[in-house]
C-alpha cells in the first residue's frame, strides 16, 4: 500500500496535509500520532470514504475511489467503535458478510467456527450484537474482518476492551498473518503495544509525517539511544514541555492536599 502527497481538507482546517508513507508486504507499520493528527481521517481516505483534495492512494496497485470494490476485497477494516448491527448475533452477522462477499459458504462457516473457538466467543455466537461486551463486540468485528482473508488488515485499537488471553491470541493472528506476507496498518493510543508490535512506525503530527523508520531508526534520530517509543512519540509531537508542567500542577496541588 502506498500513500502519496495526501491532502485531505475539512474547510479551512487541514486535516491532512501532505502526507506520503507506504507499507510493505509481511510487515505491522504502525500509524501513531495525538488526537487530531490526522489518523482516522488517513484510514477513511485508504478506504475510500473520503474524497481528497490532493495527491493518492493505491491498495495493491488499485485506486479505492476509482476501484472500490478491489480495495475492499484486499482490505480487512476494524474500526475504533465496533461497526456492527445490534440486532444481528454474531452468527447471522458472519453469515450475512460471507453472502455480501460472496464467500463460500462452507468454507466461510469453517473459518469463521475456528475464529470464534480461538477468540472465545462461542458462548455468545448466537447472543444479539447489542448484549454482548465491548471486548466481545471487538472480537467479532476482527473475525469479520479476516473472514475474507485479506491481504491487508487496517486496525484502529484492535486490543481495546480485550482481555489477556485474547489480546495474545490476536497477536499470534497478526504473526500469521504478516508471515504469509500480509500487511497490517495498526492505529493506536498505546505505546507499549506499538514498540512491541511495529516493524516500522510512522509518526504524525497536524497531518504531517514528522519521522518514521524502526525503534532503533527513531532512537538514532531523536540521538536518544535506549529511549522507549513512549518518550520518542512526546517528543517529535511537541508535547514533552505540556507533560512536564502537567506533572508540576499536578504535584504542587498534590502537596498542598496533604498539608
Amino acid at each position: 500500500m502506498v500513500v502519496q502527497a495526501l491532502y485531505k481538507h475539512f474547510g479551512k482546517v487541514k486535516a491532512v496535509d501532505g502526507l506520503s508513507f507506504g507499507i510493505r508486504p509481511g510487515e505491522i507499520y504502525g500509524l501513531l500520532g495525538p488526537n487530531g493528527a490526522g489518523k482516522t481521517t488517513t484510514i477513511k481516505c485508504i478506504l475510500g470514504l473520503l474524497e481528497v483534495q490532493g495527491g493518492n492512494v493505491t491498495v495493491l496497485g488499485d485506486d479505492p475511489l476509482q476501484s472500490p470494490e478491489k480495495v475492499k476485497e484486499h482490505i480487512g477494516y476494524v474500526a475504533e467503535e465496533p461497526l456492527l448491527y445490534g440486532s444481528l448475533t454474531p452468527r447471522e452477522m458472519l453469515n450475512f458478510i460471507a453472502s455480501v462477499r460472496g464467500l463460500d459458504e462452507e468454507e466461510a462457516t469453517e473459518r469463521a467456527t475456528r475464529l470464534i473457538t480461538s477468540l472465545d466467543v462461542t458462548k455468545y455466537y448466537d447472543s444479539l450484537m447489542e448484549t454482548l461486551s465491548r471486548g466481545n463486540k471487538q472480537k467479532v468485528q476482527l473475525i469479520a474482518a479476516l473472514l475474507h482473508r485479506p491481504q491487508m488488515l487496517i486496525l484502529d485499537e484492535p486490543l481495546s476492551g480485550l482481555d489477556a488471553r485474547s489480546s495474545r491470541v490476536v497477536k499470534d493472528i497478526l504473526g500469521l498473518h504478516v508471515q504469509r506476507g500480509g500487511s497490517v496498518l495498526l492505529s493506536t493510543h498505546i505505546m507499549e503495544q506499538a514498540q512491541t508490535l511495529c516493524n516500522r512506525i510512522g509518526i504524525i503530527n497536524q497531518g504531517r509525517l514528522v519521522a518514521e523508520g524502526t525503534l532503533d531508526e527513531l532512537r538514532a534520530l531523536e540521538d536518544s539511544a535506549g529511549a522507549s517509543l513512549e518518550d520518542i512519540f512526546l517528543k517529535l509531537t511537541d508535547q514533552e514541555q505540556s507533560v512536564r508542567e502537567s506533572m508540576d500542577r499536578f504535584r504542587k496541588a498534590y502537596e498542598q492536599a496533604q498539608n
